[in-house]
């Protein structure tokens, strides 16, 4: 199955946010090519927002072009077998955690407009290992770890709605 296909299936079966869940899924009906960066329309994306439930906290990440304190999330990579590998490629990669743990199927949808195009990104939660020890990349210009209560002050709306899913997505 390619990437395509499978964006296809994980939107189909996601249950919520009806109207941009059915725009994504137009999106790749109109554009062969809308899971890569090179799609001008808009493309797919994957990120997740790296949580500790136990203590109460999520790992957010200062984007170094965008200056904007967010979950880790990126362009989907050729070597993507699927939705869920990209988002938790991208949580390791820019958190520098190992061992993450996905949780099944997206939290949300986010669709936003970057500088490279329109981004439909299909967001999904992680939690984090016991003892998890973070890493800043180069992407980054800071990470932190943020308290739930701190998120609102720090991120902007559709991170604090992707934390409310996430949220209730664990029971914390």
């Amino acid at each position: 199955m390619s990437l395509h296909d499978d964006a296809v299936l994980v939107l189909k079966e996601y249950p919520a946010q009806d109207a941009l869940r059915q725009s994504y899924l137009d999106h790749l009906t109109a554009h062969p090519d809308g899971m890569w960066k090179a799609c001008a329309a808009g493309h797919i994306t994957a990120s997740a927002l790296v949580i500790d439930p136990d203590r109460g906290r999520v790992l957010l990440t200062l984007h170094r072009k965008l200056r904007m304190w967010l979950q880790m999330g990126g362009h989907c990579e050729p070597q993507d077998g699927t939705l869920a590998d990209a988002a938790l490629r991208e949580a390791t990669e820019e958190s520098g955690i190992t061992g993450l743990t996905l949780l099944p199927g997206p939290v949300r949808l986010d669709r936003h407009q970057t500088p490279c195009a329109w981004h439909l990104d299909v967001q999904y939660a992680a939690l984090a290992p016991a003892g998890a020890v973070e890493a800043i990349s180069d992407e980054s210009l800071d990470l932190r770890w943020f308290r739930y209560a701190e998120v609102p002050d720090a991120a902007d709306d559709s991170v604090v709605r992707l934390l409310g899913a996430a949220r209730e997505r664990v029971g914390a």
